[in-house]
Protein backbone atom coordinates (compact mmCIF):
# COMPACT_ATOMS: atom_id res chain seq x y z
CA UNK A 1 0.00 0.00 0.00
CA UNK A 2 0.98 3.47 -0.90
CA UNK A 3 0.71 6.04 1.86
CA UNK A 4 1.69 10.05 1.94
CA UNK A 5 3.46 10.98 5.56
CA UNK A 6 3.35 14.66 5.35
CA UNK A 7 -0.60 15.43 4.43
CA UNK A 8 -0.11 18.24 7.44
CA UNK A 9 -3.29 19.34 7.53
CA UNK A 10 -5.83 16.12 6.65
CA UNK A 11 -5.98 13.27 9.24
CA UNK A 12 -7.95 10.30 10.16
CA UNK A 13 -8.70 10.20 13.92
CA UNK A 14 -11.04 7.30 14.55
CA UNK A 15 -12.59 4.89 12.13
CA UNK A 16 -15.20 2.13 13.30
CA UNK A 17 -18.50 0.54 12.46
CA UNK A 18 -19.14 2.74 8.54
CA UNK A 19 -18.08 6.11 9.52
CA UNK A 20 -14.66 7.93 9.92
CA UNK A 21 -13.81 10.86 11.84
CA UNK A 22 -11.20 13.16 9.72
CA UNK A 23 -9.22 16.69 10.41
CA UNK A 24 -9.53 18.37 7.51
CA UNK A 25 -7.50 21.82 8.97
CA UNK A 26 -8.97 21.90 11.86
CA UNK A 27 -12.67 20.96 10.38
CA UNK A 28 -13.86 17.77 12.52
CA UNK A 29 -15.73 15.99 9.85
CA UNK A 30 -17.37 12.62 10.36
CA UNK A 31 -18.76 10.54 7.08
CA UNK A 32 -19.64 6.60 6.08
CA UNK A 33 -17.26 4.57 4.55
CA UNK A 34 -17.93 1.23 3.58
CA UNK A 35 -14.43 0.00 3.94
CA UNK A 36 -14.79 0.21 7.92
CA UNK A 37 -15.82 -2.98 8.93
CA UNK A 38 -14.34 -2.74 12.51
CA UNK A 39 -14.85 -0.99 15.73
CA UNK A 40 -12.85 1.64 17.36
CA UNK A 41 -14.18 1.97 21.05
CA UNK A 42 -12.23 5.53 21.21
CA UNK A 43 -14.67 6.50 18.05
CA UNK A 44 -17.32 8.00 20.46
CA UNK A 45 -15.33 9.83 22.22
CA UNK A 46 -14.35 11.76 19.59
CA UNK A 47 -17.96 12.49 18.95
CA UNK A 48 -17.66 15.68 21.00
CA UNK A 49 -15.02 17.21 18.69
CA UNK A 50 -16.93 16.82 15.19
CA UNK A 51 -18.04 20.22 13.58
CA UNK A 52 -20.51 18.01 10.81
CA UNK A 53 -21.65 14.69 10.22
CA UNK A 54 -23.45 13.20 7.17
CA UNK A 55 -25.64 11.14 7.54
CA UNK A 56 -27.37 8.75 4.48
CA UNK A 57 -30.70 8.56 4.32
CA UNK A 58 -32.91 5.43 3.81
CA UNK A 59 -34.75 6.56 0.60
CA UNK A 60 -31.21 7.74 -0.72
CA UNK A 61 -28.34 10.04 -0.38
CA UNK A 62 -28.29 11.93 2.79
CA UNK A 63 -27.61 15.10 4.07
CA UNK A 64 -24.88 16.95 6.78
CA UNK A 65 -25.37 17.96 10.06
CA UNK A 66 -23.65 20.99 11.91
CA UNK A 67 -22.85 21.00 15.26
CA UNK A 68 -20.59 24.13 15.31
CA UNK A 69 -19.93 27.64 13.59
CA UNK A 70 -16.52 25.42 12.42
CA UNK A 71 -18.53 23.73 9.77
CA UNK A 72 -18.77 25.95 6.96
CA UNK A 73 -19.78 25.51 3.59
CA UNK A 74 -16.73 25.95 2.11
CA UNK A 75 -12.92 25.83 3.72
CA UNK A 76 -9.40 25.77 2.01
CA UNK A 77 -6.74 22.92 2.71
CA UNK A 78 -2.87 22.64 2.09
CA UNK A 79 -0.74 19.77 1.23
CA UNK A 80 2.47 21.16 0.30
CA UNK A 81 2.30 24.21 -2.19
CA UNK A 82 -0.96 23.32 -3.60
CA UNK A 83 -4.43 24.90 -2.25
CA UNK A 84 -7.62 23.38 -2.67
CA UNK A 85 -10.94 24.65 -2.23
CA UNK A 86 -13.23 22.55 0.00
CA UNK A 87 -17.08 21.92 0.02
CA UNK A 88 -19.27 19.92 2.03
CA UNK A 89 -21.01 18.32 -0.62
CA UNK A 90 -24.46 16.84 -0.91
CA UNK A 91 -23.31 13.08 -1.90
CA UNK A 92 -21.03 13.10 1.50
CA UNK A 93 -17.63 14.38 -0.48
CA UNK A 94 -15.26 17.41 -0.09
CA UNK A 95 -14.15 17.72 -3.27
CA UNK A 96 -10.38 16.24 -2.44
CA UNK A 97 -9.24 12.51 -1.71
CA UNK A 98 -6.51 12.98 0.39
CA UNK A 99 -4.60 9.76 -0.77
CA UNK A 100 -3.90 11.11 -3.94
CA UNK A 101 -0.95 13.59 -2.90
CA UNK A 102 1.10 10.24 -3.53
CA UNK A 103 -0.10 10.89 -7.54
CA UNK A 104 0.00 14.05 -7.33
CA UNK A 105 4.11 13.72 -6.18
CA UNK A 106 4.83 10.82 -8.59
CA UNK A 107 3.01 13.39 -11.62
CA UNK A 108 5.37 16.44 -10.28
CA UNK A 109 8.66 14.13 -10.47
CA UNK A 110 7.52 12.61 -13.96
CA UNK A 111 7.03 16.49 -15.34
CA UNK A 112 10.15 17.50 -13.35
CA UNK A 113 12.67 14.69 -14.60
CA UNK A 114 11.55 14.74 -17.94
CA UNK A 115 13.42 18.01 -18.51
CA UNK A 116 11.12 19.14 -22.07
CA UNK A 117 7.71 20.82 -21.94
CA UNK A 118 4.97 18.26 -21.44
CA UNK A 119 1.39 17.91 -22.22
CA UNK A 120 -0.88 16.28 -20.00
CA UNK A 121 -4.53 14.82 -20.53
CA UNK A 122 -6.77 14.42 -17.06
CA UNK A 123 -9.75 12.53 -17.96
CA UNK A 124 -12.45 12.61 -15.58
CA UNK A 125 -10.60 14.90 -14.02
CA UNK A 126 -12.81 16.22 -11.10
CA UNK A 127 -11.53 18.97 -9.28
CA UNK A 128 -8.25 19.16 -10.39
CA UNK A 129 -6.08 17.63 -8.03
CA UNK A 130 -3.71 16.03 -10.59
CA UNK A 131 -4.30 18.76 -13.00
CA UNK A 132 -3.04 21.66 -10.87
CA UNK A 133 0.28 19.22 -9.53
CA UNK A 134 0.78 19.36 -13.42
CA UNK A 135 0.55 22.86 -13.86
CA UNK A 136 2.65 23.33 -10.52
CA UNK A 137 5.58 21.78 -12.39
CA UNK A 138 5.13 23.52 -15.84
CA UNK A 139 2.95 20.94 -17.96
CA UNK A 140 0.00 22.09 -20.40
CA UNK A 141 -3.17 20.09 -19.54
CA UNK A 142 -6.49 19.15 -21.03
CA UNK A 143 -8.77 18.67 -17.91
CA UNK A 144 -11.86 16.47 -19.19
CA UNK A 145 -15.10 15.93 -16.81
CA UNK A 146 -18.75 15.63 -17.67
CA UNK A 147 -19.67 17.52 -14.90
CA UNK A 148 -19.71 21.44 -15.29
CA UNK A 149 -20.17 22.14 -11.61
CA UNK A 150 -16.65 20.20 -11.27
CA UNK A 151 -14.98 21.92 -14.00
CA UNK A 152 -15.76 25.17 -12.01
CA UNK A 153 -14.60 24.25 -9.12
CA UNK A 154 -11.18 22.80 -11.07
CA UNK A 155 -11.48 26.25 -11.91
CA UNK A 156 -11.77 28.27 -8.86
CA UNK A 157 -8.69 25.53 -7.63
CA UNK A 158 -6.81 26.71 -10.15
CA UNK A 159 -7.74 30.34 -9.16
CA UNK A 160 -6.78 30.24 -5.55
CA UNK A 161 -3.01 28.93 -6.25
CA UNK A 162 -2.26 31.77 -8.81
CA UNK A 163 -2.17 29.30 -12.17
CA UNK A 164 -5.07 31.70 -14.26
CA UNK A 165 -2.02 32.28 -16.53
CA UNK A 166 -0.94 28.58 -16.64
CA UNK A 167 -1.40 26.73 -19.77
CA UNK A 168 -4.65 24.76 -19.08
CA UNK A 169 -7.93 24.16 -21.31
CA UNK A 170 -11.35 23.14 -19.18
CA UNK A 171 -13.48 20.90 -21.36
CA UNK A 172 -17.27 20.05 -20.27
CA UNK A 173 -17.60 16.34 -22.37
CA UNK A 174 -17.60 12.86 -22.37
CA UNK A 175 -14.65 11.16 -21.70
CA UNK A 176 -14.75 8.66 -24.34
CA UNK A 177 -16.16 11.04 -27.02
CA UNK A 178 -13.54 13.75 -26.41
CA UNK A 179 -10.55 10.99 -26.81
CA UNK A 180 -12.12 9.21 -29.87
CA UNK A 181 -12.64 13.32 -31.50
CA UNK A 182 -9.02 14.22 -29.82
CA UNK A 183 -7.78 11.29 -32.58
CA UNK A 184 -8.86 11.91 -35.55
CA UNK A 185 -7.65 15.84 -34.64
CA UNK A 186 -4.48 14.02 -34.59
CA UNK A 187 -3.61 15.48 -31.06
CA UNK A 188 -0.72 13.63 -28.79
CA UNK A 189 -0.38 13.52 -25.05
CA UNK A 190 3.03 12.57 -23.15
CA UNK A 191 1.06 11.85 -20.10
CA UNK A 192 -2.36 10.32 -19.38
CA UNK A 193 -4.19 10.40 -16.65
CA UNK A 194 -8.02 9.14 -15.63
CA UNK A 195 -9.67 8.45 -12.89
CA UNK A 196 -13.11 6.81 -14.18
CA UNK A 197 -16.46 5.84 -11.98
CA UNK A 198 -17.64 2.65 -11.57
CA UNK A 199 -20.76 4.26 -13.66
CA UNK A 200 -21.78 7.50 -14.97
CA UNK A 201 -23.17 9.38 -17.55
CA UNK A 202 -21.26 11.66 -20.03
CA UNK A 203 -22.24 15.75 -20.60
CA UNK A 204 -25.07 14.56 -22.96
CA UNK A 205 -26.56 11.61 -20.93
CA UNK A 206 -23.89 9.22 -22.67
CA UNK A 207 -23.82 6.48 -20.16
CA UNK A 208 -20.34 4.88 -18.73
CA UNK A 209 -19.64 1.33 -17.15
CA UNK A 210 -16.34 0.66 -15.92
CA UNK A 211 -16.26 -3.20 -17.02
CA UNK A 212 -18.05 -2.24 -20.32
CA UNK A 213 -15.96 0.79 -21.42
CA UNK A 214 -12.50 0.85 -19.82
CA UNK A 215 -10.58 -1.34 -22.10
CA UNK A 216 -11.83 0.29 -24.82
CA UNK A 217 -11.08 3.74 -23.53
CA UNK A 218 -7.58 2.75 -22.32
CA UNK A 219 -6.85 1.25 -25.38
CA UNK A 220 -8.63 4.08 -27.27
CA UNK A 221 -5.80 6.68 -25.42
CA UNK A 222 -2.95 4.83 -26.29
CA UNK A 223 -3.53 6.29 -29.81
CA UNK A 224 -3.18 9.46 -28.22
CA UNK A 225 -0.01 9.00 -26.76
CA UNK A 226 2.98 11.01 -27.92
CA UNK A 227 6.08 9.22 -29.23
CA UNK A 228 7.81 9.38 -26.45
CA UNK A 229 5.01 9.16 -23.43
CA UNK A 230 6.32 8.98 -19.42
CA UNK A 231 3.05 8.48 -18.11
CA UNK A 232 -0.11 6.11 -18.18
CA UNK A 233 -1.79 6.41 -14.95
CA UNK A 234 -5.57 4.80 -13.94
CA UNK A 235 -7.33 4.97 -10.42
CA UNK A 236 -10.19 3.29 -9.54
CA UNK A 237 -12.13 3.66 -6.44
CA UNK A 238 -15.53 2.32 -6.24
CA UNK A 239 -15.46 -0.91 -7.99
CA UNK A 240 -14.66 -4.64 -7.61
CA UNK A 241 -12.05 -4.71 -10.53
CA UNK A 242 -8.69 -5.85 -8.60
CA UNK A 243 -5.51 -4.57 -9.49
CA UNK A 244 -4.63 -7.19 -11.88
CA UNK A 245 -7.17 -6.45 -13.94
CA UNK A 246 -6.29 -2.90 -14.22
CA UNK A 247 -2.68 -4.19 -14.77
CA UNK A 248 -3.66 -6.06 -17.64
CA UNK A 249 -5.55 -3.95 -19.64
CA UNK A 250 -2.51 -1.64 -19.90
CA UNK A 251 -0.06 -4.81 -20.79
CA UNK A 252 -2.81 -5.65 -23.39
CA UNK A 253 -2.43 -1.95 -24.40
CA UNK A 254 -0.20 0.92 -23.90
CA UNK A 255 2.54 -1.72 -23.27
CA UNK A 256 1.98 -3.37 -26.42
CA UNK A 257 2.81 -0.15 -28.30
CA UNK A 258 5.48 1.53 -25.52
CA UNK A 259 7.25 -0.95 -23.77
CA UNK A 260 7.99 0.04 -20.49
CA UNK A 261 7.06 -0.68 -16.72
CA UNK A 262 3.59 -1.30 -15.32
CA UNK A 263 3.23 -1.39 -11.72
CA UNK A 264 -0.14 -1.29 -9.20
CA UNK A 265 -1.25 -1.00 -5.73
CA UNK A 266 -3.56 0.31 -3.10
CA UNK A 267 -3.49 3.82 -2.22
CA UNK A 268 -4.64 4.16 1.50
CA UNK A 269 -4.32 6.73 4.43
CA UNK A 270 -2.53 5.57 8.13
CA UNK A 271 -5.38 6.29 11.32
CA UNK A 272 -4.08 8.48 13.68
CA UNK A 273 -2.69 6.31 16.77
CA UNK A 274 -2.83 2.83 15.65
CA UNK A 275 -1.50 0.54 13.40
CA UNK A 276 -4.71 0.69 11.07
CA UNK A 277 -4.67 1.68 7.35
CA UNK A 278 -7.69 2.74 5.55
CA UNK A 279 -7.83 1.45 2.10
CA UNK A 280 -8.94 4.32 -0.59
CA UNK A 281 -9.06 2.79 -3.90
CA UNK A 282 -6.21 0.62 -6.23
CA UNK A 283 -3.67 2.61 -8.91
CA UNK A 284 -2.09 0.85 -12.24
CA UNK A 285 0.51 2.83 -14.29
CA UNK A 286 2.44 2.60 -17.05
CA UNK A 287 5.82 4.53 -16.84
CA UNK A 288 8.62 4.77 -19.04
CA UNK A 289 11.24 4.66 -16.77
CA UNK A 290 10.73 3.29 -13.25
CA UNK A 291 12.39 5.95 -11.05
CA UNK A 292 9.70 6.82 -8.55
CA UNK A 293 8.26 4.30 -5.43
Amino acid sequence: MKTVRDFKEYKILSASNGEKIEDWNGVILRRPDPEIIWEDENFIKLQNKVDATYKRSSSGGGEWTCHTSRAKESFLIHYQDLTFNLKRMGFKHTGLFPEQAYNWNLIRSKIKTSNRKLKVLNLFAYTGGASIAALKEGASVTHVDSSKGMIDWAKENVKVNHLEDKPIRFLVDDCLKFVKREIRRGNKYDIILMDPPSFGRGSKNEVWSIEKDLYNLVNLCSELLSDDPVLFLINAYTTGLSQTVLHNVLELTVNQKYPGFISTDELGIKIENSNLYLPCGIYARWEKEKNFD
